[in-house]
C-alpha cells in the first residue's frame, strides 16, 4: 500500500487550489510526453461500472479547429440571447480559447452505451459522471505539469459529432483547450469577472436533510 506523507498531500491541495478554467494561451507547443502523461491521467479516473466511457480526439487540422472556433462563437451569440438582461455581461466574456491554445481535444462519450448497466440503471447518466472524473484528472495533470486547461461547453453536440465523424451514438461533452498560458488566473475567471462569487462550503453542508430543511 502506497502511503503518502505530509509534503505530497500539501502539493495535492496546491495544485487544487492553483487550478483554474483558462481562456488565455500562448500558442507555443506542447511537449508530447506531457500531454501524455495528462491524457493517462484521464485515462485513470474512476467510472462507473469500469466502463471507461471517454474518448479523446486530438484536433490537429487547422480548418477543423477554425470550424469549431466558428460554431463555438455562434454559440456563445445564442447563449448571450438566451441569457436576456445579462446577453451584453455573455458576449463581452473571453469563454474559449481554441484558435490560441498548443492543444486542442474534443472529449466524447463512447458509443453503445446502453449495454453498460452495472451502476446505471437507474442513473444512466453516470457515463457523464465518469467523464467528468476524467476530465478532472486533466485539469489537475495539466496545473501539475504548469499547462492551463479550459473546458469549452458552448456547442452543439450533434454539430460537433458531424464534424468530428463521431459515431451516432457518441456523444461530445468538452473542448478542452490545453497550452501554456501568460499567467494563472489569480481568481476563477468568472469571479474576477463579476459573473458571480464562489459560495460559502458551510452553507452548502447539512446533516441528514436537505440545509433549508434544517432551517424550517
Amino acid at each position: 500500500m502506497t502511503v503518502f506523507d505530509e509534503q505530497d498531500r500539501d502539493a495535492l491541495y496546491r495544485i487544487i487550489a492553483a487550478r483554474r478554467d483558462m481562456r488565455h494561451f500562448r500558442p507555443d507547443p506542447v511537449d508530447p510526453e506531457a500531454l501524455r502523461r495528462v491524457l493517462e491521467a484521464a485515462h485513470a479516473a474512476p467510472s462507473v461500472g469500469y466502463m471507461q466511457p471517454w474518448r479523446f480526439i486530438r484536433i490537429t487540422d487547422a480548418a477543423l479547429r477554425e470550424q469549431l472556433y466558428q460554431h463555438v462563437a455562434a454559440e456563445q451569440r445564442h447563449t448571450a440571447a438566451a441569457c436576456g438582461t445579462r446577453a451584453a455581461d455573455v458576449q463581452r466574456l473571453k469563454l474559449e480559447g481554441i484558435r490560441d491554445c498548443g492543444e486542442l481535444i474534443a472529449l466524447a462519450l463512447c458509443a453503445d452505451r446502453a449495454r453498460y448497466v452495472l451502476g446505471r440503471r437507474t442513473m444512466p447518466e453516470m457515463d457523464l459522471c465518469s467523464a467528468a472524473c476524467a476530465i478532472q484528472n486533466m485539469w489537475l495533470s495539466a496545473r501539475a505539469e504548469n499547462l492551463g486547461m479550459g473546458w469549452v461547453s458552448l456547442f452543439d453536440p450533434a454539430v460537433v459529432g458531424e464534424l468530428l465523424a463521431m459515431p451516432g451514438d457518441a456523444r461530445a461533452i468538452a473542448l478542452l483547450c490545453i497550452g501554456h498560458v501568460p499567467a494563472f488566473y489569480d481568481e476563477p475567471m468568472l469571479e474576477r469577472e463579476g459573473w458571480d462569487t464562489r459560495r460559502a462550503l458551510d452553507a452548502l453542508i447539512s446533516d441528514n436533510a436537505w440545509p433549508e430543511a434544517n432551517t424550517q
